[in-house]
């Protein structure tokens, strides 16, 4: 992500905004132009998946902690302070991973839709903390994260 430091700036302002006004923007900068346009996250050739650096491994990682942790929340078993806490910690995340990872500007393209999701979810959960729905939203997130990254974490956390 380095060579495009615009980008990096913006996705940082953008995990700091409302899930609301996150989702307007995301909405609104992948909106297809024309009937023809390109799909808004690059894909891998087929059955192959984007290279990752150790930046966006360890990343991810505590994201897919995280939200591993935020299980008990969906069942009761943790308090809605604590899981606002951890929404914190994974907009922290992002914001670390926007910094530090080097991607293949491909990759770079089809990782934005994944850690925007991931920051909208984690900003509603932090407003709202007794809505639980953002938890079920990263996971499908992370398991977008894992069918398009080539993340050897993405096996030991599914137990494959």
């Amino acid at each position: 992500m380095r060579p495009n430091m615009n980008r990096k700036i913006l996705l940082l302002l953008l995990a700091a905004l409302p899930a609301t006004a996150l989702a307007q923007h995301h909405h609104e900068a992948h909106a297809p132009a024309a009937a023809d346009a390109a799909p808004a996250a690059a894909q891998p050739a087929e059955g192959q998946r984007w290279a990752t650096d150790a930046n966006l491994r360890e990343g991810m990682g505590r994201i897919r902690s995280t939200v591993d942790e935020l299980r008990h929340h969906e069942m009761g078993h943790m308090g809605d302070e604590r899981a606002a806490l951890l929404a914190t910690g994974i907009t922290r995340d992002i914001g670390w991973i926007v910094a530090n990872c080097e991607l293949a500007p491909e990759a770079d393209a089809a990782l934005h839709p994944i850690i925007g999701r991931l920051a909208a979810d984690a900003s509603a959960l932090k407003a709202n903390p007794g809505d639980t729905t953002p938890i079920a939203s990263m996971r499908d997130a992370l398991a977008d994260y894992a069918r398009l990254f080539d993340d050897p974490g993405n096996a030991a956390a599914s137990g494959d």
